[in-house]
């Protein structure tokens, strides 16, 4: 029988939750009254709905869902960053939602270990809808006991946009592809007072891109140690820092990038103060289209040594999931039906269309909408693929390689303090 969730699992997963404070705090919430009494009433816990990329479609989706299945309701319960705390409060209480739509990502690596969801990989057999899912994302969302987390949802192509018009008007005449050319090419834009690489330094985009370009000397089995025990004392580790901070010292970064958000790159890159961005496919969708008619996509520029033949890009298929609670289970025939539902190829099909998102399911449908989504699904042997590192990273460590990464784009800031910040940052994992 499977033992039920209690406060010490979620404590000992690293979730840092004051769970008899914040049960009081949210009592009022509608995520603690999630679980619905009513049998036939399936509860969604989601990151859609608001202005999150796709939450048209999504919401869209509920509706004909509703409209074919009339004796069944869907009750939408939403949350933005704080999903995960919320859910696992809401779990504490007996009260979490059925389905849980979320990322592979800092806590929700721990639920399937404590309870807090279950092992679907039986039902993605038993529902038939193995086949379609992407073989990486099955990987990708398949723990090391077998066990499959989630059904496979959004994935996400990470390229670097260059923006074509303003490196024309700084006189720079090709796509960097290496660190010398990219530590040219920001000298051209800064003499024409635009900032080079926007990044935000302050949150999860610059944890990633700091991540991505420490990997330009390592493999993906050398990445997956790095990321998973903290230990960037190998050469190649070292020599990723070094670029990186050569990098930084040189001033490719935009100014005080220590400082900024994701919200702030994306619009510095969008109101052209700046030429270049690393950015998901889901910022790629709303590069406006002024602006997106002179983006082209590549990859991070490549240093002498390096371990990968091409410039490189992030792909990574655990950007939502759909994860089933024990709530869930009890509901399991209604869940089946809304799985089933959202697996349909013209469900599918209306995510990429009307939203641009990348898929973790097979489809021969292509973003025509969004171009710079599709340009991204097009690089091929041009580019070469890194770890997204989330799936690797110690749950307690998340947060504090985000305050290394903030630490680390501060200009001056030496390769070993650099070093010792991301370690640090895996003590209390």
């Amino acid at each position: 029988m499977r033992s039920l969730l209690t406060r010490r699992d979620l404590l000992a997963a690293g979730t840092g939750l004051a769970a008899a404070a914040a049960l009081p705090a949210l009592s009022g919430c509608a995520s603690l009254a999630a679980a619905d009494s009513d049998p036939d009433t399936i509860v969604v816990h989601t990151q859609l709905g608001t202005t999150a990329p796709g939450s048209p479609t999504y919401l869209s989706a509920l509706d004909r869902f509703r409209k074919e299945n009339p004796g069944l309701k869907v009750k939408n319960l939403i949350n933005g960053d704080d999903l995960g705390q919320v859910y696992e409060t809401s779990r504490l209480a007996r009260k979490e939602a059925d389905v849980v739509m979320v990322n592979l990502y800092d806590k929700t690596l721990a639920w399937t270990d404590v309870d807090a969801t279950v092992d679907v990989m039986p039902y993605l057999d038993d529902w038939g809808l193995r086949d379609r899912v992407l073989p990486a994302a099955l990987s990708a969302w398949t723990d090391g006991k077998g066990r499959l987390r989630a059904f496979p949802y959004f994935a996400t192509n990470w390229p670097v946009a260059f923006n074509r018009a303003l490196l024309d008007k700084a006189g720079v005449d090709e796509i960097p592809t290496t660190g010398d050319d990219l530590i040219a090419a920001a000298r051209k834009l800064r003499a024409k007072g635009i900032a080079p690489v926007t990044v935000g330094g302050n949150d999860w985009t610059g944890q990633k891109l700091l991540a991505q370009i420490i990997q330009t000397f390592l493999s993906q089995d050398e990445a997956r140690h790095v990321y998973s025990t903290g230990d960037f004392g190998s050469r190649g580790a070292r020599e990723g820092i070094e670029y990186f901070t050569t990098l930084r010292d040189a001033g490719v970064f935009a100014d005080k990038a220590q400082g900024l958000t994701s919200d702030s790159m994306n619009t510095q890159y969008n109101t052209q103060a700046a030429a270049i961005q690393s950015a998901m496919s889901s910022a790629l969708a709303k590069v406006p289209e002024d602006v997106a008619r002179h983006t082209e996509v590549g990859g991070w520029p490549l240093a002498d040594g390096g371990a990968h033949e091409h410039p490189t890009i992030i792909r990574a298929f655990t950007l939502i999931g759909f994860w089933i609670s024990p709530n869930g289970v009890r509901k399991i025939e209604h869940v089946e039906k809304f799985l089933r539902f959202m697996y349909r190829p013209d469900t599918v099909s209306r995510f990429i269309k009307e939203s641009g998102r990348d898929m973790a399911l097979r489809t021969d449908t292509v973003s025509t909408g969004f171009p710079l989504v599709a340009a991204a699904q097009r690089l091929g042997s041009d580019v070469s693929e890194v770890l997204l590192p989330d799936v690797y990273v110690p749950p307690a460590a998340t947060q504090p390689l985000i305050t290394a990464t903030s630490t680390s784009f501060t200009k001056g800031t030496s390769a070993a303090k650099v070093r010792a910040a991301l370690e640090s940052a895996y003590r209390s994992a």
